[in-house]
């Protein structure tokens, strides 16, 4: 089928995230799908694991085979195209390895690694052995890396209780390879902002926003760093993406609703309600 000028300047930024399932549609592959469409690009997924999970925890997690990771993304990579990557949750070393090599096989695509590793509700979500491998292969082809507090000492053993240990985390995560950190500290308490470190290093961008007096914040780490990937695909440079994200992902929490008996989601659709 031939594809007209005016049809190929119509289709959007195309963007894929790797990443585990949510069935409870807070977090995961479900909120990173979510905020791609909020934001205007294509999503696209590349399913690592299925957890039984709701407002309340997560009651189960199953890893998908190696193999079956490896199919979708060059699936999708072979036919559709990337123009940025998101990777969340991996579980394992096997699938944190697989993934990594798969990035290694695209060029001049930027790609924003969550490092997660324990959800909302405390539950793991990364092996004890799957963290030698995000640090020494995952992050190293990271364009960005979006711990927050808890993951930066999962990864580094840095432990951040004021805004000024961020910079020591920032640069303990850069010392594992990736291009720039964002350091999240919305876990921080006692402070009126929720405020973020951007470095690569030598330059630094601070990000703040009010806090919310709102529980309802599953899908926040997620939500942010599909947002990233979704404006880098549009053309931002870093910075630039990493400030229109965290305004989306404040909007979110503050429309944050309550679903069932424990925590509720950020509000992807804040924006058109």
């Amino acid at each position: 089928m031939t594809v007209s000028k005016d049809q190929a300047a119509s289709v959007p930024a195309r963007v894929l995230t790797v990443a585990g399932s949510d069935s409870g549609g807070g977090a995961g592959i479900q909120a990173d799908l979510k905020t791609m469409l909020a934001l205007g690009v294509h999503g696209m997924s590349v399913l690592t694991a299925v957890t039984a999970q709701n407002s309340l925890g997560v009651q189960g997690a199953w890893e998908l085979p190696a193999e079956a990771v490896r199919a979708q993304f060059h699936a999708v990579v072979g036919d559709i195209g990337v123009q940025a990557v998101k990777t969340g949750m991996l579980s394992s070393a096997v699938l944190a390895a697989t993934v990594a090599d798969l990035l290694a096989e695209l060029a001049d695509v930027p790609v924003v690694v969550d490092p997660v590793g324990v959800s909302k509700h405390g539950d793991p979500l990364l092996a004890a052995d799957a963290l030698e491998v995000v640090r020494g292969r995952l992050l190293p082809t990271a364009t960005v890396a979006t711990p927050n507090l808890d993951e930066v000492t999962q990864l580094t053993g840095v432990v951040v209780t004021d805004e000024a240990g961020m910079r020591t985390a920032a640069e303990a995560v850069l010392g594992y390879g990736p291009r720039w950190a964002l350091i999240k500290g919305g876990h921080l308490p006692d402070t009126a902002e929720a405020a973020d470190l951007l470095s690569d290093g030598d330059h630094e961008h601070w990000f703040s926003s009010p806090r919310h007096d709102n529980r309802h914040t599953h899908g926040t780490g997620c939500t942010l760093a599909a947002a990233v990937a979704s404006y880098l695909a549009l053309g931002h440079e870093v910075p630039a993406a990493v400030g229109l994200a965290k305004r989306y992902v404040s909007g979110a929490i503050a429309a944050g609703f309550p679903l069932g008996g424990g925590i509720g989601p950020v509000d992807h659709g804040w924006r058109t309600r």
